[in-house]
C-alpha cells in the first residue's frame, strides 16, 4: 500500500471547456462481470429500475456534462449549489479541504453515482468538498429546470425522494458504525464489503485497493499507522494476505465475523 497511486487511463478531453449536453444511454454499464443485460446509468442513479423513454428524454434534455482531470476540484463547500451533481464515470474522493489546502478523504465514489443530490434543493453550499482521483466525467441537473419538470414526471420525483432517503439511511448507518464499532471491526467490514470472490480458490476473495493508505485510513477515522497495525494483525491471524495494492482474503467468513459489532 506504499506504492504510488496508479495513474488511470486518460479520458478524451473537451478542449473547448464548454458545457455539453450528455447522452448517458451511449455508455451503459453492465450489471456485473458476466451479465449480458445492460442498465442505463440513469437507471443506476435513480434506483436501478428502467425509466420510461419520456423520462430519459426529459433528463437528457436538461443534463449537462463536464470532464475533470486528476486532482481537479469537483465540489467546493465555499460555493452555493444550483445543480444536482452525479459522477458518470471515473473516481472522485469526497471529504474536506483544510485551510492549508490539504484534502482529507472520507470516502471514494465510483461512477455512476451521485456526488451531491441534496444541496441544490436548499440553495446552500455543497456539504462536502470533492476532488477527482483521475480523469472523470460529471453529469449535472440544474435544480430550477428539474423542479419545473417534475410535475410532468411524478415518477422522477419519487425516484429522487427515494435517492435522498437512501443517502440519509447511509449516513445513519455510518454514524452508528463509528459510534458502536471499534477500529478493527470497521476495517474488517470495509474490506468484507469490497470482497470479490475468486473462482476455484476454495472460497477465497480479493480486494483491490485503489486508494492510498492515508485515504483508506481517513475513511475509517483512524491513522495510517493504525491501519498498518490492523492489517498486520489480520495477516498474522491468517485472515488476509497483502501484496501492494492487491489483498487476498484467505478467510472471508472470519473477516465477516470480525466486522460485527
Amino acid at each position: 500500500m506504499e506504492h504510488p497511486h496508479p495513474a488511470p487511463v486518460p479520458l478524451p478531453s473537451d478542449r473547448s471547456g464548454a458545457v455539453r449536453r450528455i447522452d448517458l444511454a451511449a455508455s451503459k454499464p453492465k450489471l456485473g462481470p458476466s451479465a449480458s443485460v445492460e442498465v442505463s446509468p440513469w437507471s443506476v442513479l435513480l434506483g436501478g429500475s428502467a425509466l420510461d423513454d419520456d423520462e430519459v428524454q426529459a433528463l437528457e434534455g436538461m443534463a449537462q456534462t463536464r470532464q475533470v482531470s486528476q486532482g481537479q476540484t469537483v465540489l467546493s463547500r465555499s460555493k452555493s449549489a444550483s445543480m444536482l451533481v452525479a459522477l458518470c464515470c471515473g473516481e472522485v474522493a469526497l471529504g474536506f479541504r483544510t485551510p492549508d489546502g490539504v484534502f482529507r478523504t472520507e470516502r471514494i465514489v465510483r461512477g455512476p453515482a451521485w456526488l451531491d443530490l441534496g444541496s441544490a434543493w436548499l440553495a446552500e453550499p455543497h456539504s462536502m468538498d470533492a476532488q477527482a482521483l483521475g480523469p472523470a466525467k460529471l453529469v449535472e441537473l440544474p435544480c430550477a429546470v428539474l423542479e419545473a419538470r417534475l410535475a410532468r414526471f411524478p415518477g422522477l420525483a419519487q425516484r429522487l425522494i427515494q435517492g435522498l432517503a437512501r443517502e440519509v439511511q447511509g449516513l445513519a448507518i455510518n454514524i452508528h458504525e463509528l459510534m458502536h464499532k471499534d477500529a478493527p471491526a470497521r476495517l474488517a467490514q470495509w474490506l468484507h464489503q469490497r470482497c470479490e470472490p475468486v473462482v476455484g480458490s476454495g472460497g477465497q476473495a480479493v480486494v483491490k485497493l485503489h486508494e492510498r493508505k492515508r485515504d483508506v485510513a481517513s475513511q475509517l477515522a483512524i491513522t495510517p499507522e493504525t491501519l498498518s497495525r490492523l492489517m498486520r494483525s489480520l495477516s498474522r491471524q491468517g485472515v488476509i494476505e497483502v501484496s501492494g495494492y492487491n489483498l487476498r482474503v484467505l478467510d472471508p467468513a472470519a473477516l465477516a465475523r470480525l466486522g460485527q459489532p
